[in-house]
């Protein structure tokens, strides 16, 4: 099947390496029950794996084309935790196509994909969190993609349209929850996804984003309930100083036409909403009536210095609760390469962002910080919650509401 995803670069070793992750993951699937029932499925033309109650505990599953997936109450798909059950192989991670280990459950090519039901996915998060905690404890420069922590995702769903996942519950997954590649029309609804704190010490699950938005077109989000250590909604879709080169990397894209509506982001979520850190487009983005209990930040857009973006078109509108900071606009400057690009050539740009008529109680209106080697920033009309739009940036024309 070809998954689109284009190739890494044909170093000997890292091929080696590929070659033998791949064939692991052929013996791996084959030894789990469940990736045996989505095989006979997908030979039989295809159908739908409904799981009645139970635990159905198991490593990286990989669902083929006409074969869907339905979790009856009380059914609920458990990940294991050691790395045999997630054999590396060429995927998608942090803006950047890499050998890494596959999720729990997924879906590549599959047109049509749909989950459904009122059962579970459960990552079994809780080990791996303590080992990143450990490991970060003793050394804080510890990577999300450190060698020896197993931190598979609990959906990945690529290169796929026309894809429908409703009713299940995501739970505590050892890495990002929920992560879309280059999928177009794709409608995720009535879900919750939660990175539960554990036991009496709270462990917090680093880095379990509820649902990335990677290079994708046409998706909707609505009545999802989510609440998780890191950003609830990211939208993803490339890094680095030349990611916006579609010859050099035509594996990165835009992200265009996304709704999230009717949501609720809980107090764990660092932002409900968040633009960056790996994206280069973004386009036509509105999210309206949702509700933040608690959480970072209502919209956060992050402004990457050494990569190329343009965010644009989004609209933020009728939400209500309360966070710590409404809108925040600042760039973010970890793990800094601009790849001896200056920065002329690096320059961001944000156009056209409108928040308006949110009853959110929050602490801080906005914290923008304007860097003009790094963006510019034009047509942003922010109304703060109080409905104050008297402050206007006399530098670029900037609406900004709320108090300094």
């Amino acid at each position: 099947m070809n998954s689109g995803i284009v190739p890494l670069a044909a170093d000997k070793l890292v091929a080696a390496f590929a070659v033998a992750s791949a064939l692991a993951c052929m013996a791996a699937e084959a030894a789990w029950p469940l990736q045996e029932r989505i095989d006979d499925i997908a030979a039989k033309g295809g159908g739908t794996l409904t799981l009645t109650s139970g635990v159905y505990r198991t490593g990286a599953l990989f669902f083929k084309p006409g074969v869907n997936l339905h979790l009856e109450k009380g059914a609920t798909i458990l990940g294991v935790d050691d790395a045999e059950g997630y054999p590396m192989r060429e995927t998608r991670i942090e803006g950047e196509t890499c050998v890494y280990y596959p999720a729990l459950v997924n879906a590549d090519g599959c047109d049509g994909f749909t989950i459904s039901g009122e059962g579970v996915i459960d990552g079994h998060g809780l080990p791996t969190w303590k080992q990143f905690w450990a490991m970060y404890k003793a050394n804080p420069g510890t990577l999300n993609k450190e060698p020896g922590l197993v931190r598979p995702r609990v959906l990945y769903v690529s290169n796929s349209r026309n894809v429908d996942v409703s009713g299940v519950t995501f739970k505590n997954s050892k890495f990002w929850t929920t992560h879309y590649y280059r999928c177009e029309n794709v409608h995720v609804h009535d879900c919750e996804i939660v990175a539960e704190a554990m036991e009496r010490r709270r462990v917090k699950g680093p880095s379990t984003d509820a649902i990335d938005i990677d290079a994708c077109r046409g998706f909707v989000v609505s009545n999802v309930v989510m609440n998780v250590n890191d950003d609830a909604i990211a939208i993803k879709g490339g890094k680095g100083a030349c990611a916006d080169d579609k010859e050099r990397h035509p594996e990165n894209g835009p992200c265009e036409e996304i709704l999230v509506v009717d949501s609720t982001f809980g107090s764990m979520c660092h932002s409900a909403v968040t633009v960056g850190s790996e994206c280069i487009k973004v386009r036509d983005l509105v999210v309206r009536n949702c509700r933040v209990e608690g959480c970072g930040n209502l919209l956060n857009l992050k402004i990457r210095p050494d990569t190329p973006q343009c965010y644009s078109d989004i609209l933020v509108e009728g939400c209500s609760g309360n966070c710590r900071t409404f809108f925040s606009m600042k760039p973010w400057k970890q793990f800094f390469d601009p790849k001896g690009r200056a920065p002329t050539d690096l320059m961001s740009h944000v156009r056209r962002v409108v928040m308006r008529g949110n009853t959110v109680q929050c602490k801080i209106p906005r914290a923008v910080k304007r860097d003009r080697e790094v963006f510019d920033a034009s047509d942003i009309d922010i109304e703060s919650p109080s409905g104050r739009t008297d402050l206007l940036d006399p530098v670029d024309g900037t609406n900004m509401g709320g108090s300094k």
